[in-house]
């Protein structure tokens, strides 16, 4: 990467004056075997209960080598299991597949759409973006290929149930979370006027409000505070203004496919804007006032891109973290691997015209070689920005992280914190956590042809990183890594402070979805969950506090797993926690979500959401599961809500957006 250049055993920063800018019929059970073969990645479902779901992905997985077809055309190879039962396979190949297999750049890939609920598919033909290449289609065709993408079965969805005409939203009424990080600087810090929730009432929480969102079977999208209402994403694709007091629907605004951020808002004068993205690389700026759509953009044309990180809203301009699913695309010997590369996008907030574009590498993807097939090696590729861009007002810098390089050769801007500047997207420097990761799913699978020679370890920075004021160390970046590491760094210039091991680490270890910040203790949650793999560090999944200004850990609450054998379930927190006031909220992989008192780790409250029963405002069956994701908890005037439900990734899936009270007695 040429000038300052520095490795050493504690990473690599660079110092870059010049660089360049650049889903059980009400619910879906998605499941991947991603620990296992890697092979189901992002195609597997379910249809009615859970426990036969469960029991059935796990014989899928036993045989799923078992009659695997291999093709020599850039697209998947693999079976696609919750597929192969399912008609359609030749309305799709006659219709569809001579763009969605690859073929055409700014096609979605179809397995981009498997992560879609056959709903959203369907809506796609009859009245969104494909209505007009799907016109040929009977209305029964369209709905076999909806069901065989998707691996699921179309099944009726109540609505929520809408609110009468008194409900609006009203700017200026409330807002927390108009950012995804509560501040700019993704601290994900509520004080106890804002959230009217503290120590010492937090016990008294009870439901107000449940809704299983409509078609779900994860709860991805944060939901946010704003004119009064509660705005929030869905597996659907919909985005739904809510009533904080009944959780009725004010309105809706149908997005193309599922929304996994959060909903940002912002409000000039008589306007106010929502922005976010969908699974397929659309953002949208869409009026909060009732739901019209503004603007929408594709951000990428890679067929693999997605919008997992939140964007995030400054003076005017909104900053959208660009990331891929290509990295599935490898398992396939015959696929030409990889040509993503991450990068943020500025936009206008009013209009969404571009504004600059930075990638996290700089090169393009050439031909680097073959692989034993002959297949030609694409690289750089990858380091995908899967979190939501922290700002650094002081410094006019953002501030992301990346993932690893998806084919070789690795670059020193994967698993790398990277400082852009906001005017320009120019690099000012990165932060490297850890050098040489280059790794794909073939290289956990029987098809370890694409593998890169690195083979990992797959060391994202998945979570978006905070910016803090230590009376040490003045102005800091502070984020934690998959590898289970913690690091410290400068922000003028991206040296390291410190670096504390807080997990054991993995491919499903360490740090997930990001950590949060009260004053100067961060607070860190760790999944390290088993993935097949053996580390040299013990695991530690639950919560950790450590000191910002030396880096020591003050307190480690480890979970103990009361699992009790069920499936897909495990004790540590993938999902992001949230501070309010002296407390920590953090929903862990078992369903549970508790109250941790920051100064000490004891466990003030807490809820078994898979054990406590729910009715939804629709009526329709809540299911709860584990907590995962960036959707954190988020609290306003009384009122927590969580989202309950991760049904993939061998996580549980669940539907369930909880709103619990403080009680007035």
């Amino acid at each position: 990467m040429g000038r300052g250049h520095r490795p050493d055993s504690r990473g690599v920063v660079m110092l870059l004056d010049t660089f360049p800018g650049k889903l059980m019929k009400e619910v879906i059970v998605l499941r991947r075997a991603w620990l296992v073969l890697m092979l189901l990645v992002f195609a597997a479902a379910c249809d009615s209960e859970p426990a036969k779901n469960l029991e059935a992905a796990d014989t899928q997985v036993s045989s799923v080598d078992e009659g695997a077809e291999l093709n020599s055309s850039n697209s998947q190879p693999i079976e696609r299991l919750a597929q192969k039962d399912l008609p359609g396979a030749k309305e799709y190949e006659a219709n569809c597949a001579n763009c969605h297999d690859g073929n055409v750049k700014k096609a979605p890939h179809r397995d981009m759409i498997a992560l879609m609920t056959p709903d959203a598919i369907l809506k796609a033909m009859t009245d969104g973006v494909m209505k007009v290449q799907a016109s040929s289609l009977t209305n029964e065709q369209q709905r076999v290929v909806a069901e065989y993408l998707s691996g699921v079965e179309l099944s009726a969805i109540p609505a929520l149930p809408a609110c009468d005409n008194s409900e609006n939203y009203v700017i200026g009424a409330s807002k927390s979370g108009g950012n995804w990080g509560m501040n700019l600087s993704n601290q994900r810090m509520i004080s106890a006027e804002q959230a009217g929730i503290t120590s010492q009432n937090v016990s008294t929480l009870k439901t107000r409000w449940a809704i299983a969102m409509p078609g779900a079977n994860r709860v991805r999208s944060q939901p946010t505070f704003a004119g009064g209402l509660i705005l929030v994403g869905s597996h659907s694709g919909d985005i739904y203004a809510l009533s904080p007091e009944t959780g009725c629907q004010v309105w809706r605004y149908s997005a193309s496919a599922e929304v996994r951020t959060s909903i940002v808002v912002s409000e000039q004068a008589d306007t106010a804007m929502a922005y976010f993205g969908d699974v397929l690389g659309n953002v949208y700026g869409i009026n909060a006032l009732d739901g019209t759509e503004v603007w929408k953009i594709r951000a990428d044309e890679h067929p693999n891109a997605t919008i997992t990180g939140a964007p995030t809203y400054y003076e005017g301009v909104v900053y959208v973290p660009i990331s891929s699913l290509e990295v599935s695309n490898a398992i396939d010997p015959y696929y030409v691997c990889c040509t993503f590369r991450g990068s943020v996008l500025a936009v206008d907030g009013m209009t969404g015209e571009e504004k600059w574009r930075s990638y996290t590498i700089l090169e393009e993807p050439s031909i680097f070689g073959q692989n034993p097939l002959g297949t030609d090696i694409i690289g750089p590729s990858g380091a995908a920005v899967w979190n939501s861009p922290s700002i650094d007002v002081a410094g006019r810098q953002l501030i992301i992280g990346t993932a690893e390089n998806a084919s070789s050769p690795a670059t020193g801007t994967s698993d790398a914190l990277i400082a852009m500047d906001l005017a320009t997207g120019d690099i000012n420097w990165i932060f490297q956590g850890t050098a040489n990761d280059a790794w794909n799913v073939a290289c956990d699978s029987p098809r370890p042809e694409n593998c890169p020679e690195e083979d990992g370890p797959d060391f994202d920075f998945g979570g978006a990183s905070v910016v803090l004021e230590s009376s040490k160390h003045g102005r800091m970046i502070v984020a934690g890594q998959k590898s289970g590491m913690v690091h410290a760094i400068s922000a003028d210039t991206g040296e390291l402070i410190w670096q504390t091991r807080a997990g054991r680490g993995g491919i499903q270890g360490g740090v997930h979805f990001g950590i949060a910040v009260s004053g100067e203790t961060v607070l860190v949650p760790v999944s390290d969950m088993p993935d097949g793999r053996t580390y040299p560090n013990p695991d530690a999944p639950g919560l950790h506090a450590i000191n910002a200004n030396t880096g020591e850990i003050i307190w480690s609450v480890i979970h103990e797993n009361r699992c009790e054998g069920r499936q897909f379930c495990d004790p540590g927190i993938s999902q992001v926690v949230t501070v309010i006031d002296d407390m920590v909220i953090g929903g862990a992989m078992d369903g549970v979500a508790r109250a941790y008192a920051i100064d000490s780790g004891k466990i003030l409250w807490e809820l078994d959401t898979t054990s406590a029963s729910f009715t939804s405002t629709s009526g329709a069956q809540v299911i709860a599961g584990s907590f995962s994701g960036g959707a954190g908890p988020i609290a306003y005037d009384g009122l927590l809500l969580l989202s309950s439900g991760y049904g993939i990734y061998n996580h549980m899936a669940g539907n369930l957006l909880l709103a619990l009270e403080v009680s007035k007695d």
